[in-house]
C-alpha cells in the first residue's frame, strides 16, 4: 500500500476550522455585545421618555395646584363679596325701620316730656329726658310697650330736678312683620 502523508491536509483543515471557529466566536461576542448594547439603549429610551412623561404630569399638576388656588382664592373673594351684599341688603332694609323708629319715638311722646338724649347701642335704645310728671314718663313706657316697633321698656332712674323729672330708661328695638308695620 501505498503511503500517502494526509498530516499537511488535516493540518491545513484543522487551521482552517481554528479560523472558522475563532471567526464564528469572534461574531458571536459581537453579536452579543450588540444585543446587550442594543437592548440598554432600548430601555435607557424607555427611561427617558417614562421620566419626560413623569416631568409632564408633574408640570401639568402644579398648574393644576396653581389654578386650585386660584380658585380657592376667588370663593374666598366670593364670600367676602356676598357677606358685603348681605350687609349692603341689610343696612337698605333697616333704613326705613329706622326713619321708623324715631317716628314713633315721636308719635309715643306724652305732652310735658321732653327727651334730651336719645343712643342706640344694637338692638337697643336709650333714652334721657325730662317730664312735668312721673305720670308722664309712665305714659311714655306704656306707649313705648304699646308700640309694635319697640319692646318692654326699662326704667334706669327717674330724678327730681328743679321742677322737673329726668330720667333714664332703655326700650328693645323690634322688627315688627310686613303685615303688622302696614298698619
Amino acid at each position: 500500500m501505498a503511503r500517502i502523508n494526509l498530516r499537511p491536509w488535516r493540518e491545513e483543515r484543522d487551521a482552517k476550522l481554528q479560523k472558522r471557529f475563532v471567526g464564528n466566536l469572534l461574531a458571536a461576542a459581537v453579536l452579543g455585545a450588540l444585543t446587550v448594547f442594543g437592548i440598554s439603549y432600548y430601555y435607557d429610551m424607555q427611561m427617558d421618555r417614562q421620566q419626560a412623561r413623569n416631568n409632564y404630569v408633574k408640570a401639568e399638576i402644579s398648574k393644576l395646584d396653581k389654578k386650585i388656588a386660584e380658585i380657592k382664592e376667588l370663593k374666598r373673594q366670593r364670600e367676602r363679596l356676598l357677606e358685603r351684599l348681605n350687609a349692603i341688603q341689610e343696612l337698605q332694609g333697616n333704613r326705613p325701620v329706622i326713619v321708623r323708629n324715631f317716628d314713633e319715638l315721636v308719635r309715643v311722646l306724652p305732652d310735658g316730656l321732653y327727651y334730651t338724649s336719645l343712643a342706640r347701642k344694637g338692638d337697643r335704645v336709650t333714652i334721657d329726658g325730662l317730664a312735668d310728671l312721673n305720670n308722664d314718663v309712665s305714659s311714655l313706657m306704656r306707649n313705648l310697650n304699646d308700640s309694635i316697633w319697640f319692646g318692654e321698656p326699662t326704667l334706669s332712674r327717674v330724678r327730681a330736678a328743679n321742677q322737673m323729672r329726668s330720667f333714664n330708661l332703655s326700650v328693645p328695638l323690634k322688627k315688627p312683620k310686613a303685615e303688622e308695620a302696614g298698619k
